[in-house]
């Protein structure tokens, strides 16, 4: 009865969402796993989506504790403010004190060949997860989602879930200690995952999965069950071979936070299948080059940095679409200064320039209209052009041979 009155709730909630896109006149904030988009030139309104959504933000004193407890500074991704939000990530801390097991699992949803810039933020930063506490990853590569929902062959979108999974590997995960599969074929070669899969299922009906995701009558069948396949890894009885067979180890999820609602469901229905409740860590998104109001997409080359995109592509991209917060002329820019809560060159610098020190020296020059945008722009493009070029020559170097290794269930290397 429980669990029935928490869909019931969360449906209500998701439809007062719709009922109130507009405020005082004004469209507010869209955010679910397939749109992103806000009417502010700021970007989503982030303190709002934590009230809405329900999760607690990063303060300083889990910062502080994340510290103690691992004995390293903050990756400057939450320093910054960039991860934000999370769900029961003093648990995980707890755990990681007690030397109790846990695990890492993220996604990718294939839609593209290549990966851009905003695809990389939660790879780095479980990259580094994954380093700091020494702890099994799971990366699960969407790929029936993407037929379900783009117009894609099955065979089209099992190729580009591999294509992304060298673009993955190239960021330097450990094969050791990182199993990254395909929902298209792993489905049918796991008994325990699909069995996961059918337990998530029968614990949500259709009427909830429609409060919580919107889907209509006319969406096919298809779209209805997806939640259950990506709830799934968040429970290890989904791998027996990397976990031994334990079916109660932790889990956590760093994620942009459109992809919560999956996981607000995945949570009420995990004490129900005996599971445990996963934690997460949560992002902003990545602004798409033309500002703020959504993020970057795969689907418009324009509007994204790929990691496939040439130096000269790279800075035309930057010098052409990147919305600029400063003046339009050099003497108003000089007179007024340059905002960098919209300026999308700045706001690119925050995500992958590591320098605190720099990047507070860029935005006081900046602001006071001392540093032009010309300069801000070329400063940008001085930081992504090498960081994606490395990343190219590596993925370059990656055979088939090493994608099948990462995509072959195994144990992975953790003292349980």
């Amino acid at each position: 009865m429980r669990s029935e009155f928490v869909f019931t709730r969360m449906a209500e909630d998701a439809a007062k969402e719709v009922e109130n896109l507009k405020v005082d006149g004004e469209v507010a904030d869209v955010v679910n796993p397939w749109e992103v988009t806000t009417s502010s030139a700021t970007g989503v309104d982030y303190d709002k989506l934590v009230e809405r959504f329900g999760s607690s933000k990063i303060d300083d004193e889990l910062i502080a504790r994340i510290e103690k407890v691992t004995g390293k500074p903050v990756h400057h991704l939450v320093r910054r403010g960039i991860f934000f939000s999370h769900r029961d990530m003093h648990t995980i801390l707890t755990l990681y004190e007690q030397k109790k097991p846990f695990y890492l699992y993220t996604g990718r949803g294939p839609s593209s060949t290549s990966l851009h810039l905003g695809h990389l933020i939660p790879f780095i930063f479980t990259k580094w997860l994954q380093e700091t506490f020494n702890v099994p990853l799971v990366i699960q590569l969407t790929d029936d989602e993407k037929f379900l929902w783009k117009d894609l062959s099955i065979d089209e979108a099992y190729r580009l879930a591999r294509e992304n999974a060298k673009d993955i590997i190239a960021l330097g995960f450990d094969v050791n200690k990182t199993f990254i599969f395909s929902d298209l074929e792993y489905m049918g070669q796991s008994r325990a995952f699909y069995r996961t899969v059918c337990r998530v299922q029968k614990c949500v009906t259709f009427n909830q999965v429609k409060g919580i995701f919107g889907f209509g009558d006319s969406d096919c069948i298809g779209k209805i069950s997806f939640p259950a396949i990506q709830a799934a890894p968040s429970f290890s009885s989904s791998f027996p071979e990397i976990f031994n067979k334990k079916a109660d180890i932790p889990c956590l999820i760093p994620c942009a936070i459109d992809q919560d609602p999956y996981f607000r469901m995945t949570r009420d229905v995990a004490p129900r299948i005996g599971g445990k409740k996963p934690a997460l860590l949560h992002s902003m998104f990545f602004p798409a080059l033309q500002g703020a109001q959504t993020k970057m997409s795969a689907s418009d080359p324009n509007s994204s940095i790929f990691l496939t995109d040439t130096n000269n592509q790279i800075k035309n991209k930057i010098n052409k679409y990147a919305f600029s917060g400063g003046g339009a002329t050099v003497e108003e820019h000089k007179e007024k200064g340059g905002n960098c809560d919209v300026d999308v060159s700045y706001q690119y610098l925050t995500f992958f320039m590591e320098d605190d020190a720099k990047l507070a020296e860029i935005k006081k020059t900046y602001t006071s209209g001392e540093l032009l945008t010309g300069y801000l722009k070329k400063e940008l493009i001085g930081i992504l052009q090498p960081l994606v070029a490395a990343h190219r020559e590596r993925r370059q170097k990656i055979t088939e041979e090493e994608v099948t290794q990462f995509m072959t269930p195994r144990k992975l290397i953790y003292d349980y």
